[in-house]
């Protein structure tokens, strides 16, 4: 099933359901009892909106091992953690903003895990009863920054800087799902699911040996080769196949005093 967030001038935001191209009204909480409604909304009269409001976003970096040797690194034997700040959530057909801090943005395509089950220390028969759903994530980077700072919050971290949706498919198997990206109209990220050197298990499980997973919260699996930078004008386009495309523009961010 696809779940998903929008708004109209009309109605405040929401969840629904999707079914071909009508949407239906869900009520409740999707992380635990709700009822749907009939779909007899058009999906194209809505703006949709990130399909989830995450109590934190945690982030794996090189988990593809010809992405780590792009940028001369080596896969380490555990995942490399770090967070994306809320702030940095935007949906689909929002604006990726450049700020003028930095003068290399880049995209990084990635499988988001959407986490439906609140652990710690969760085990590894029990890790894909605490997946919700998945979507699609742009893990924006600004790489100038982030190569030049010990830690890599504000390379990450900028408002803008995490592109999600269009939906959460809660129907999914992410064990070998083609992921590509275009800038434009050039073909960027082209790889598997299959190439991740952790899987959604391995990860769910050592992310709670770190920290509690609530409902709600986002797992970026990493990113595969092919990361480039953003140009203002063009269009950012992932598609992960069997979870849809996410589209977002990218434009110079205006500095008000």
């Amino acid at each position: 099933m696809k779940i998903l967030r929008f708004s109209t001038p009309d109605l405040s935001p929401r969840y629904g359901w999707l079914h071909e191209d009508k949407i239906g009204f869900i009520d409740g909480d999707p992380f635990d009892a709700y009822r749907r409604f009939d779909p007899d909304l058009s999906v194209d009269s809505v703006r949709l909106l990130p399909p989830v409001l995450p109590g934190k976003i945690v982030c794996v970096g090189r988990n593809y091992q010809a992405h780590a040797k792009e940028h001369n690194t080596e896969v380490g034997e555990i995942p490399t953690l770090f967070l994306k700040p809320n702030s940095s959530l935007i949906g689909p057909g929002d604006p990726i903003l450049l700020p003028p801090q930095s003068k290399q943005v880049e995209h990084e395509a990635e499988l988001a895990v959407v986490i439906g089950k609140r652990g710690r220390w969760i085990q590894p028969e029990n890790a894909m009863d605490h997946v919700f759903g998945y979507t699609i994530a742009n893990d924006v980077t600004a790489r100038d920054l982030q190569r030049s700072d010990v830690q890599w919050t504000r390379g990450k971290g900028f408002d803008t800087f995490c592109p999600i949706g269009p939906w959460i498919e809660t129907d999914f198997d992410p064990a070998d799902a083609l992921i590509t990206c275009h800038v434009g109209d050039q073909l960027r990220q082209m790889a598997s699911t299959r190439d991740m050197v952790f899987s959604v298990p391995q990860l769910v499980v050592f992310i709670s040996s770190v920290m509690t997973l609530e409902p709600g919260d986002l797992i970026l699996t990493g990113t595969p080769a092919g990361v480039g930078e953003l140009v203002p004008g063009l269009n950012v386009s992932i598609n992960i196949e069997g979870l849809g495309t996410l589209v977002n523009p990218v434009a110079n961010e205006s500095i008000h005093a």
